[in-house]
């Protein structure tokens, strides 16, 4: 098995739910030979709480306001790994993990040669998976490789409106908008994709010092992590191993407010389909702009329809000036 690797883990302003993490490390039946913390809090919590707890191979930096945020800290720690590290894995501080995830993670590069990268699988227990038959799906549900689950309100909407991905979760089809690794079914199986979550992935570490992850995506860097997967998977394969299992809690600490989230969901989820396909047909074009003109309008809806009104109308706002943006960019 080949177990030299390494872990970096970006945090900021999360130190309680670090030490649930690295609890979890701690139990893992395979462990990192190298684990790389890049702290980008403003405050000491989180290292004193790393110096009292005590865990092997920890390099622990605090970075100043220049290397701070999710893609400069990520560079900022690839730069620090080892040199006799053949694969380097990233976790997100808020993440536990099950007992052998990186021994699955890892021995997905013993059976796959061509792997660049492999993701993680986020158990959702709010989701529920069954076993079917092909086509025995309903209308309000989804069907993949044996398995089916219930779409959420968004996607039966753009099923009614003919906006859903043709293609398997984890790739972008032309107008963007795709099925995330979410819709992966909890098969066990490992599966060709694009892109996996960053906060959950691994890659080859010579891939990560040839390709760095873009500093466009400044402070919390939402889709960071497509941007880098769909550029590595321009020059090689991808995988996702639903064997290797974590949960995802999703903090809230260190997350910007909803007007710059909604923002960041437009702008940089026009630039992400803008690195998969730089040159889009009409037809693809106008789908996006539609798929995000909907979804822009169901968060508006969402003020009247739940206890977060706040939150949905600032969102909303958000996204519309996103959209007003990008429309210039084309």
């Amino acid at each position: 098995m080949e177990s030299k690797f390494s872990l970096i883990i970006c945090t900021y302003q999360r130190p309680k739910a670090l030490l649930k993490l690295l609890k979890s490390i701690g139990g893992q039946k395979l462990y990192p030979h190298q684990i790389i913390i890049v702290d980008g809090s403003t405050n000491l919590e989180s290292k004193n709480l790393i110096i009292e707890h005590e865990s092997r191979n920890i390099e622990y930096y605090l970075v100043a306001e220049k290397d701070r945020g999710l893609t400069r800290q990520r560079n900022f720690g690839i730069d620090k790994i080892g040199h006799d590290s053949l694969i380097t894995c990233f976790l997100d501080d808020d993440v536990v993990l099950q007992p052998d995830y990186f021994e699955k993670l890892i021995e997905t590069y013993q059976e796959y040669q061509d792997a660049l990268g492999v993701g993680g699988y986020i158990i959702d227990e709010t989701i529920e998976w069954r076993k079917t038959k092909k086509n025995e799906s309903e209308f309000d549900e989804f069907e993949f490789d044996g398995w089916k689950r219930k779409l959420g309100s968004r996607n039966v909407l753009r099923k009614k409106l003919n906006l859903l991905s043709d293609k398997p979760p984890g790739i972008m089809p032309e107008f963007s908008h795709g099925f995330s690794i979410g819709f992966l079914p909890p098969s066990g199986k490992t599966y060709p994709v694009e892109f996996f979550m960053g906060g959950v992935s691994s890659f080859r570490t010579k891939v990560l010092k040839e390709i760095k992850f873009s500093e466009y995506f400044e402070g919390y860097g939402l889709y960071e992590d497509m941007d880098y997967c769909l550029r590595v998977s321009k020059i090689g394969q991808l995988h996702v191993n639903t064997s290797a299992c974590l949960y995802h809690y999703h903090d809230p600490d260190g997350r910007p407010n909803r007007f710059k989230y909604g923002k960041m969901v437009i702008e940089n989820g026009w630039r992400v389909w803008r690195t998969k396909y730089d040159q889009p047909s009409r037809k693809a074009i106008f789908k996006w702009y539609k798929t995000a003109g909907i979804l822009m309008i169901v968060r508006l809806v969402n003020v009247f329809s739940t206890s977060k009104k706040q939150e949905a109308f600032t969102e909303f706002l958000g996204r519309f000036w996103g959209l007003f943006t990008v429309t210039f960019k084309m």
